[in-house]
């Protein structure tokens, strides 16, 4: 292990975001003093950080106004392995090392992305309230299946996007014989085009980064090229989708179901279309937040930091 001795005033910007008491946050003073803010507000964000050394975040935009005090700043960890909150060109200009986390989520994304799935395959929320509110007291056979219900084996998914969450779900979908389609931007031998992965996928799973190529790639356009009937699943950013657009293809029978984890506004705005929507899942941006999962982000968090200060950074993204 890398002994690191240099001490360092660190800025913790939204801790609310990653620990609620239940994570320590004890792990980050082995590097100096560390300031914990539990959601620092906008317009407090350049006085919060003017004298920190290193900033530590998760979702604080961290650009050219809010970073406009922090002459002393070097570095910026994330708790995230997305980065669209950082003024990255800034940072450059400023010679700030920005660091992510990497991988840390890959198991619990992937869990996540199938309890959607099943969810809207076996209905279990359904059937739980058909019971809880005496229904199947009340009926005549001891199997009331009075929600259709589907299996995976035999159908296709297709991964857009296929990292490590990409392919962690490609291992999960073959376990339970599905066949597997997966497409990403760049060259990939075991890669299809995106018009063949929508039109021969029974789910799509959305697993890619936000930026200028993915913003709201599922559009009208895209869920028009999709099966009839096909299932949607967001858990990346909730900018790659069109929320309207999703609407209108639930509305129109395009989609049977959508499952969403993640919106374009967080938390969601409270005239958020999507909001009650039939045949429409939406879980609070919570795939990524398992305690074990949580507690291994911590750790690379605080190896990246150990890394930087020992002239060997790691998981840098500019």
């Amino acid at each position: 292990m890398i002994k690191v001795v240099i001490y360092m005033k660190i800025v913790l910007t939204d801790a609310q975001t990653v620990t609620q008491g239940d994570l320590s946050l004890e792990p980050l003073r082995e590097f100096g003093e560390v300031e914990v803010r539990l959601l620092t507000p906008l317009e407090e964000i350049a006085d919060a950080v003017r004298n920190a050394d290193a900033v530590i975040c998760n979702k604080t935009p961290l650009n050219r106004e809010t970073l406009r005090k922090a002459e002393r700043l070097k570095y910026i960890g994330l708790f995230a392995t997305g980065y669209n909150n950082i003024d990255i060109p800034y940072c450059n200009e400023k010679g700030i090392t920005v660091c992510n986390a990497g991988s840390y989520s890959e198991n619990a994304v992937c869990q996540h992305t199938f309890a959607l799935i099943l969810e809207c395959l076996n209905r279990v929320g359904d059937y739980s309230t058909f019971v809880a509110q005496g229904n199947w007291k009340n009926s005549r056979t001891f199997s009331p299946f009075v929600y259709p219900m589907s299996e995976l084996a035999g159908k296709t998914i297709g991964i857009v996007g296929y990292g490590s969450i990409g392919r962690a779900v490609a291992r999960v979908a073959e376990a339970f014989g599905m066949k597997v389609l997966a497409y990403r931007r760049s060259p990939d031998p075991d890669c299809v085009d995106l018009d063949f992965l929508l039109k021969n996928s029974d789910v799509v799973t959305v697993h890619c980064p936000l930026n200028e190529e993915s913003y709201r790639m599922f559009d009208r356009e895209t869920f028009a090229k999709m099966k009839d009937g096909a299932i949607f699943v967001n858990t990346a950013r909730g900018a790659v989708m069109d929320e309207q657009a999703v609407l209108d293809a639930l509305s129109s029978k395009k989609l049977s179901y959508a499952a969403i984890d993640v919106l374009e506004q967080e938390p969601m705005a409270r005239d958020c279309v999507l909001c009650g929507a039939e045949n429409c899942i939406v879980t609070p941006h919570i795939a990524w937040a398992p305690m074990e999962t949580r507690e291994r982000l911590m750790g690379i968090v605080c190896d990246n930091l150990r890394k930087f200060l020992a002239g060997e950074p790691v998981n840098v993204v500019n």
